[in-house]
Order: structure tokens, then C-alpha cells, then sequence
């Protein structure tokens, strides 16, 4: 059957169409769209008009792709700044009125769930390992091994969220990144206390970007998970961190939607790495969109 999976993200809407088999799925298209659907109004729990407006354009472009390609089901999922705005009603419902899409608006854990099911497409876990899933509005933390999940945690420590939260410096100042991470420590509440893991995968998103940051080249177009050295990944880190925005405005490895929160991702992604004393890195091209396939 040919799916159509709509990620509607707090930076950015993802949409994925596959042929979905009994125990894969060949891809058809991909494409995204920098939406901001939490700019404006993420940290006072409501979706901007003028996000509103750029979050229905966007689908409505995707509802017209996905009848170019026959897709046969569509299936489209709320995630961070959608279940937590007092007024995703309203955008639902015209979705729902006019384009005939129906948006489920999913819980944290589950948007966990499903990201470590798209991973799972792309990583075998023969070993334990902690997947990672920088949001806008959230990022996801799923510890998991051969035999399944371990543990998982949805926080509201998005990009977003810390963008609109803070004022910082061009380029981040050393106070600006540590007030981030004890800003972290405080939203974590303790959930890392006592854990330790070796493996990180990043799942896609601002990941692909620190890889063709690193490689000076595309993300590789397969499904595959691919590791990345652990030291040019702190270098690429410490590089963005101190980038002022006009150099991530010139950078074309850098997607727009990226170019002002890029600095926050990397400061997340550092304190990571040295929370959970992380040896090795892979970055997989799935998380939510691929795990909703089969869902």
C-alpha cells in the first residue's frame, strides 16, 4: 500500500510517502518544509496566526504532492507544539474541514515510540544504546537494546522553546551556553541520574546536519544508520556554538530553518555527550515519519 506520513513538527513538517510491505517499505518522496508552527507562541502554549497560516499552506502543497503520487493513505501526527497549544483545535479542524486530513495529536512517550521504531528500520541494536530526537518543542531520549525498549522520556527542551526563552549573544557567549545546560539539568529533573551509555544515535534532523557540516557533503540517501567520529563531531559542535548568525546564513549545508537555532542544537547535543559519557555516534536518516509507517 502507498502511505503518506505527515510529521507536523514545531520547526518543521515532514512528509515521507511509501510502498509499505509486510516487513519493509520502499521510499517514494520526501520533502520538508521550515513551517515554525511554535515561532511566536510555543512558550505561551499557543500556535501564532501568522504559523497557523504557513503550517495549512504547507499542507495543502503536501495534499497536492500526495495526490500526484496516488498516495492511498495519509496519516499525519501533532507533536510537541500542537498538543500543548490552547488553540490547535481551530488549525485541526480547518485541516480536517477543507483538505480532509486528520491530524492525531500524539502524546510524548508515543512520539518516542514511534521514533525508535523508525530508527529501528536503520540500526540494529545488538548493543545498548540511547536514541536522540532534537524537536523544536521537544526532543525524545529512548534507551534501548536487543531486546526492545528500556526507557524513554519526552522533554519540553526544544530548540524552539530555548530560542524563544532566552536572549543570547552573536556569536553564544560561554554564560549563554551555560545557562542552557542548567537549564537542561533543571527540565531533565533527574531522568539521567545514574545512567551511562556508550551509543548515541542521532535520529536525522539537526544530526544530518552536523554530519554534511563535518563531510561537506549530502547525508547519505540510504537507510542505513552511519557512524561519525566522536571528536570531529565535538569539533563540529564547538564550531557552530562560536559561528555568528551571518556565517550560518552563508553556509549552505546549514537549511534555513536551522540557521538561527543551530547553536542551541549543538550546546544540547554537547551536554549529552558528556551527561551520558558517550563513546560512539550514529546518525540515522529515520525517526517519526518512518515509524509511523506501520503504525
Amino acid at each position: 500500500m502507498r502511505k503518506a506520513v505527515i510529521d507536523l513538527g514545531t520547526n518543521t513538517f515532514n512528509l515521507l510517502i511509501a510502498d509499505v510491505f509486510a516487513s519493509n517499505f520502499e521510499l517514494v518522496h520526501t520533502e520538508k518544509d521550515g513551517v515554525a508552527l511554535g515561532m511566536g507562541g510555543i512558550n505561551h502554549n499557543r500556535i501564532a496566526d501568522e504559523a497557523l497560516v504557513r503550517g495549512f499552506n504547507a499542507l495543502l502543497h503536501f495534499k497536492s504532492v500526495c495526490a500526484d503520487y496516488q498516495v492511498q493513505e495519509i496519516h499525519a501526527f501533532g507533536t510537541s507544539a500542537l498538543r500543548d497549544a490552547s488553540n490547535s483545535f481551530e488549525f485541526l479542524n480547518k485541516v480536517q474541514t477543507e483538505l480532509g486530513i486528520e491530524i492525531q495529536i500524539i502524546s510524548g512517550e508515543l512520539e518516542a515510540e514511534l521514533i525508535y521504531k523508525g530508527v529501528k528500520w536503520s540500526y540494529d541494536f545488538v548493543e545498548p544504546a540511547v536514541i536522540m530526537d532534537i524537536g523544536g518543542g521537544s526532543t525524545e531520549f529512548v534507551f534501548a537494546d536487543e531486546n526492545g525498549i528500556t526507557d524513554l522520556v519526552s522533554l519540553n527542551i526544544g530548540v524552539s522553546r530555548i530560542y524563544q526563552h532566552f536572549h543570547f549573544s552573536d556569536p553564544l557567549s560561554t554564560e549563554d551556553a551555560s545557562n542552557i545546560e542548567t537549564w537542561l539539568d533543571e527540565k531533565a529533573n533527574g531522568f539521567f541520574d545514574g545512567k551511562q551509555e556508550h551509543i548515541l544515535i542521532g535520529a536525522s534532523g539537526s544530526f544530518e546536519t552536523f554530519y554534511e557540516l563535518i563531510h561537506n557533503e549530502p547525508f547519505p540517501s540510504k537507510i542505513d544508520a552511519v557512524e561519525i567520529s566522536i571528536n570531529e563531531l565535538n569539533d563540529s559542535l564547538a564550531a557552530i556554538i562560536s559561528s555568528t548568525q551571518e556565517e550560518r546564513d552563508l553556509n549552505d549545508w546549514i537549511i534555513p530553518i536551522r540557521k538561527r537555532m543551530a547553536p542551541i542544537a549543538a550546546v544540547k547535543t554537547r551536554w549529552v555527550l558528556n551527561k551520558l559519557d558517550i563513546q560512539r555516534v550514529f546518525i540515522s536518516p529515520c525517526s517519526l515519519k518512518e515509524g509511523a509507517l506501520a503504525y
